[in-house]
């Protein structure tokens, strides 16, 4: 029974960290697809990383970047 916990911990913290860099690769694109001027598909990625993972350590900064692209004409 103990072994099933510590396996189950164990599962739980790998999908965390899945997550985690799920979340950083969807900024980054957002990021590029900032810098080539797309900035409709950057705001539609920001949209998802603040959606999917509200909790992610990058979700903080999509939606600062999402008022940002709100502020640009």
């Amino acid at each position: 029974m103990k072994r099933l916990v510590i396996l189950g911990m164990v599962f739980v913290g790998l999908l965390g960290a899945c997550a985690g860099d799920k979340s950083k690769e969807l900024f980054e694109t957002a990021q590029f697809e900032e810098q080539q001027n797309n900035r409709e598909h950057a705001r539609q990625l920001y949209q998802e990383i603040v959606a999917k993972y509200p909790t992610s350590p990058v979700a903080k900064q999509a939606e600062e970047r999402l008022a940002a692209l709100a502020a640009k004409p």
